[in-house]
């Protein structure tokens, strides 16, 4: 018989919780207490966001403009559920194994969910500071990069050839990947349209977290950057880091209350133009000495060569396919399956089913 050790056998005793006056406690003995009253459902903070929320903030209201109308939640505002449906589901857990910047990460380094739970961060924290609706902020946020393919960016340009209308991460996203969880037209607007190729997003925490994207990636993708050895802080320009400081720490201090004095005075979600030029100035360093350097574009090569041969496969062999991916046109559901891959899963595909040798494979950081 298997030994127990003391704290295996003080976690089993806590099945049933604490007795407690006829309730069950997760603690024995005095806890911090709360006021009593009804629960503070749903329709408490729609007038919450009314009498608190500026003009122009979105709101929730009810079940929320869906394409398959819903009863309202009784806890839960729209835009809350929208947020916890965006956590729970597949395509956010698969972002974990999903390529920020370098494929193969180590262990300090971002993966798109990471970077997904940042943007999060920096966008909830400009709505609170410009009275907008936080919840819808952060469900866009959470949700902006689902539509994004294994291998990062070099993704899009693989898909491209497959669709007559291209592939972009965002309106696929919203669209495609996201489609079955029946989110509020606020949300899916803002996942589809948070790229600033795009058009305007419809609401203001839409716009917000287009800034706190860029604001996120440039931050954070120099800062893995410096983790791996590919730069270092003492490269970037005088300009830059006298403005917004070497650490993403530092930056963020800038570049967030910037958005957020600049959206409170204008009414519009901006920055000011030396914040601005200080932004543009990062991301101009990391696309020259991080994005486009001989290694990452080897590595979207490669990204693209496997993507595209395993679109190919699928397409040409659908039942390869589990049945729940086969739709009516076999190339837009084999971009789809391939498209909602792990790297890793993708490119032991190409070793298992393509018989890839593995040093076609994308190289990581180690080589």
């Amino acid at each position: 018989m298997t030994q127990l050790t003391p704290r295996a056998i003080a976690w089993a005793e806590t099945m049933g919780g604490h007795p407690d006056a006829g309730f069950v406690a997760a603690h024995d003995g005095p806890q911090p207490g709360i006021a009593t009253g009804g629960p503070v459902g749903r329709q408490a903070r729609e007038e919450f966001e009314v009498a608190q929320l500026r003009s122009g903030a979105a709101l929730a209201s009810g079940a929320g403009e869906r394409a398959v109308p819903e009863e309202p939640d009784p806890l839960r505002t729209c835009f809350e559920r929208d947020r916890d449906r965006i956590v729970h589901s597949s395509a956010f857990r698969r972002l974990a194994g999903k390529t920020q910047v370098v494929v193969f990460p180590a262990d300090h380094q971002r993966t798109r969910l990471t970077h997904a739970l940042e943007v999060a961060q920096v966008a909830t924290a400009i709505a609170r500071g410009v009275g907008a609706n936080v919840s819808l902020a952060e469900a866009i946020a959470l949700g902006h990069d689902c539509g994004h393919g294994p291998g990062g960016h070099a993704a899009e340009d693989a898909f491209d050839v497959f669709l007559p209308e291209g592939y972009e991460h965002g309106p696929w996203g919203a669209d495609v990947v996201l489609s079955g969880l029946n989110l509020c037209a606020q949300t899916l607007d803002g996942i589809r349209n948070h790229s600033w190729s795009r058009p305007n997003p419809a609401t203001i925490e839409g716009e917000i977290v287009s800034w706190a994207d860029r604001i996120a990636y440039c931050a954070h993708d120099l800062e893995d950057a410096v983790g791996a050895g590919i730069v270092s802080t003492s490269d970037l320009p005088t300009e830059i880091w006298e403005v917004i400081g070497k650490s993403r720490r530092e930056q963020l201090a800038v570049f967030i209350p910037a958005v957020i004095d600049a959206t409170a005075a204008t009414g519009r979600v901006c920055m000011d133009a030396a914040a601005a030029g200080a932004l543009a100035a990062l991301r101009s360093f990391n696309y020259e000495r991080i994005y486009t350097r001989r290694e990452s574009v080897a590595q979207s090569t490669a990204v693209i060569a496997v993507l595209r041969a395993l679109v190919e496969f699928y397409s040409g062999d659908p039942q390869a396919m589990p049945a729940d991916q086969l739709g009516a046109d076999s190339v837009v559901s084999a971009v789809r399956y391939v498209a909602g891959m792990t790297d890793r899963y993708a490119f032991e595909q190409a070793v298992t089913l393509l018989g890839w040798d593995r040093e076609r494979l994308p190289k990581g950081i180690s080589g």
